[in-house]
C-alpha cells in the first residue's frame, strides 16, 4: 500500500521533508571548510606572547655574557684575550666559587633604564621636531635620513647614561657597593656637571665621548636594521612562493608560525652581524668610557682578586692606535668568546621558541569537516533497500518524475 493512502499522509509535509533532504545532499557535496577550534585572537595573542617572552629571555640570559665581554674589553693588561668561550670556563668557575652567581647579573637594572631613556628620547624628539620616529620600506630616502638623524640625537643625549651603565656593569662587587636601579642616572648627571667625579687629567669629558658614541650607535642601528630587513624579506618571499605552490595548505600552523618567527630570526641575524662588524669600535669606546673613573674590575685572567684600570688615552684615535701597537689586532677582540657564547644562548632560545610555535599551532590546528560519500543519482544502483538511505540521493520534488516515485 502506497504512503499516499495512509491516514497520516500529508502531501505538503512529505514534500517539505524531501526538499530538506535534497538541500542536505547539496550541502554535503560542497567542499569542506576549516572550522577553527579557537578564536584567531587567542592564537595570535599566544604567538605574540611567545615572541615577546623569547626577546625578554634573550635580554636576561645574555646579560652575564655582556658583563664578561665588557670586563675583558677594558682589561688592557690581561694575559688572556678570551677569543673563544673555552678559555672562560675556568675563570667563571673561580668567580662563582668566590663571589656567587650574583656577580654576573650586575648592572642589569641600569641596562633597562638606558633602554627606557632611549624610548622616551625618541618620542620627545619626534614630537617637537619633524623627524620621524618610525620608517617603513615604503619611506623615501629623505625620511630615512631624517630618522637616522633622530637616532643620532637620541644617542647623543644618552651618552652619559651609556658611560655610567658600563661602570655599573663591569665594576667588581668585592671593591665597591652594589648600586641601586636609578644610580646610573645620578652618576650620569654628576659626570655632566663635574660634581663628585675624580678630578684627574685622565677622565675624558663628555663632549669627547659624544661623537664616537653617535657614530658607533648609529652604525650599529643601521647595520642591524638593514640586515634584519634583508633576512625577513627573504623569508617572506620564500613563504609566498610556498603558498603559491599547488600543494600548499592554508592551515593555521602556517599563518601563526610564519607570522612571528621570521621577525625573531631577523632580529637575531641583524644583532649578531652588527656586533661582530663593530666589535673593535666597541672595545675602544668602552675603554674611553671607563678611563679616569677609578673603576676596579675582577681579574679576568684567573677569576681571583681585582685589578684597577689605569689608562691614559687622549681620544678615540689615540686609543685605537695604542691598542693595536701594544696588544696587536687581537687586542681589539678581547672577550670575543663571550660574544660567541651570548649568541649561542640566543640561538638556543630561538630553537625553544620554534618548538613552542609548532606545538601551539598543532594543538589548535583547525579540524576539517568530513563530507558524505558520493551518491549514485540512480536509485537502482543504491546498496540499500531503504527509500531514503544515506547512500541514496533524495528525489527533487520539482522533478517531473517526483510523483512517479511517490507511488
Amino acid at each position: 500500500m502506497s504512503d499516499r493512502y495512509s491516514p497520516n499522509y500529508s502531501p505538503r509535509r512529505n514534500q517539505q521533508d524531501d526538499e530538506n533532504r535534497y538541500r542536505q545532499y547539496l550541502e554535503a557535496e560542497q567542499p569542506s571548510k576549516p572550522v577553527p577550534s579557537q578564536p584567531d585572537q587567542i592564537q595570535k595573542a599566544a604567538g605574540f606572547a611567545i615572541g615577546l617572552s623569547s626577546v625578554f629571555a634573550e635580554q636576561i640570559l645574555s646579560h652575564p655574557c655582556k658583563v664578561i665581554r665588557r670586563q675583558c674589553q677594558v682589561h688592557h693588561n690581561g694575559e688572556w684575550y678570551h677569543l673563544t668561550p673555552f678559555t672562560l670556563i675556568q675563570v667563571l668557575i673561580n668567580r662563582y666559587r668566590h663571589q656567587g652567581m650574583g656577580t654576573i647579573w650586575k648592572g642589569l637594572g641600569s641596562v633597562f633604564v638606558v633602554s627606557g631613556f632611549i624610548m622616551i628620547s625618541d618620542t620627545v624628539i619626534s614630537e617637537i621636531t619633524p623627524l620621524p620616529k618610525e620608517v617603513s620600506r615604503h619611506s623615501s630616502i629623505k625620511k630615512d635620513l631624517q630618522h637616522v638623524l633622530l637616532k643620532g640625537l637620541t644617542f647623543a643625549l644618552t651618552t652619559p647614561l651609556f658611560a655610567s651603565s658600563l661602570i655599573e656593569t663591569i665594576q667588581s662587587d668585592i671593591a665597591s657597593e652594589r648600586p641601586g636601579v636609578f644610580d646610573c642616572i645620578k652618576e650620569a648627571a654628576t659626570r655632566i656637571m663635574g660634581w663628585g667625579m675624580p678630578q684627574t687629567t685622565r677622565l675624558l669629558p663628555i663632549w669627547k665621548l659624544v661623537l664616537p658614541t653617535v657614530i658607533f650607535r648609529v652604525a650599529h642601528y643601521v647595520i642591524c636594521s638593514v640586515a634584519q630587513y634583508t633576512v625577513v624579506s627573504s623569508i617572506r618571499s620564500d613563504q609566498l612562493e610556498d603558498w603559491d605552490s599547488p600543494d600548499a595548505s592554508s592551515s593555521m600552523s602556517q599563518t601563526l608560525y610564519d607570522e612571528y618567527f621570521p621577525d625573531l630570526i631577523g632580529t637575531f641575524s641583524g644583532a649578531i652581524i652588527a656586533d661582530i662588524a663593530l666589535y673593535p669600535l666597541e672595545t675602544v669606546l668602552n675603554r674611553m668610557y671607563i678611563q679616569g673613573t677609578r673603576t676596579i674590575i675582577d681579574n679576568m685572567d684567573t677569576g681571583f682578586g681585582v685589578i684597577p684600570i689605569n689608562t691614559g688615552y687622549e681620544g678615540f684615535v689615540d686609543c685605537f692606535q695604542s691598542i693595536v701597537i701594544e696588544e696587536g689586532l687581537q687586542g681589539l677582540y678581547r672577550g670575543f668568546g663571550a660574544l660567541l657564547l651570548q649568541y649561542a644562548i640566543h640561538a638556543a632560545i630561538l630553537r625553544m621558541a620554534r618548538i613552542l610555535f609548532v606545538k601551539l599551532t598543532d594543538t589548535y590546528r583547525p579540524k576539517q569537516r568530513r563530507s558524505m560519500p558520493p551518491m549514485s543519482p540512480n536509485p537502482a544502483l543504491s546498496t540499500s533497500d531503504s527509500k531514503y538511505s544515506p547512500l541514496r540521493p533524495p528525489i527533487n520534488p520539482n522533478s517531473p518524475s517526483y510523483y512517479q516515485y511517490r507511488e
